[in-house]
């Protein structure tokens, strides 16, 4: 009954650790993804770079490799941020699964202009963004 008793208790204690771990990683991965999120709307470069590695893959989905790295997304929104002013994007819709976030959003490219529809899904690699997919 002894040796029972402690069989549960161990399987209990790896669920939770593992459900600790779990809950851990996609807080990271929703915070990364915020934290861009909130720079892209801010317009701030330097802050939109920092949540991502420096060897980001960036495709259209689901697998057409659009560039690769931090120099490159540099240069393609730094010109994006500066060539539209009403660039906005609005979160409708998050989700969230180990390491991998999905946004639903909603961008305004120009005022005058509907909105685009998307979905990004970001995936986070040793607490860096390092690949992003975008759908539209």
């Amino acid at each position: 009954m002894k040796n029972l008793f402690l069989i549960a208790l161990t399987i209990f204690n790896i669920t939770f650790s593992i459900a600790q771990d779990k809950a851990a990683i996609e807080k990271e991965a929703t915070d990364l993804a915020q934290e861009q999120l909130d720079a892209y709307n801010k317009r701030d470069i330097e802050a939109f770079l920092k949540p991502y590695s420096e060897n980001v893959k960036v495709y259209a989905f689901p697998n057409q490799l659009l560039y690769e790295g931090k120099a490159k997304m540099r240069e393609e929104y730094t010109s994006m941020f500066n060539r539209l002013p009403d660039l906005h994007c609005k979160l409708v819709n998050r989700m969230v699964l180990n390491n991998k976030v999905i946004d639903h959003e909603e961008v305004i490219i120009m005022k005058s202009q509907p909105k685009i529809y998307a979905i990004a899904v970001y995936t986070i690699t040793d607490g860096k963004i390092s690949e992003v997919r975008f759908m539209q």
